[in-house]
């Protein structure tokens, strides 16, 4: 199964907190993963492997919204950050809106991510 992983910046730690809390059950399931370039960065920092797209701003949430449409991924994380402004907020809504468009599971904080990781 192929899950995106994406954060903002003032989520970007808790979402490495939140992969390695779950590291073991992500390589018992052989879950992949892919990511917008920076946050898949910070991933491959803490030792986890990852595909990087390009930066969420650059277009990197496009790409991943495309993979949802395309049916390859089964799982969206995305760990928004709701009290500050983002550039390419159009990409967000896009790729949520797909997620539900396809019928997609997609978690945007560390509670409904854990509820969604744990059912894999």
């Amino acid at each position: 199964m192929e899950i995106a992983i994406i954060a903002h910046d003032g989520k970007k730690a808790d979402m490495v907190q939140f992969l390695m809390q779950h590291k073991e059950l992500l390589k018992a399931k052989d879950i992949s993963l892919i990511s917008t370039g920076t946050t898949g960065s910070k991933v491959e920092a803490a030792g986890l492997n990852v595909h990087k797209y390009l930066s969420g701003p650059l277009g990197g949430d496009a790409q991943i919204a495309a993979r949802v449409a395309e049916g390859k991924t089964g799982m969206v994380i995305f760990f928004r950050d709701p009290l500050e402004k983002h550039p390419h907020e159009p990409d967000i809504f896009m790729l949520m809106r797909l997620c539900d468009v396809y019928d997609v599971p997609l978690a945007t904080n560390p509670s409904t991510a854990t509820l969604l990781i744990k059912s894999v």
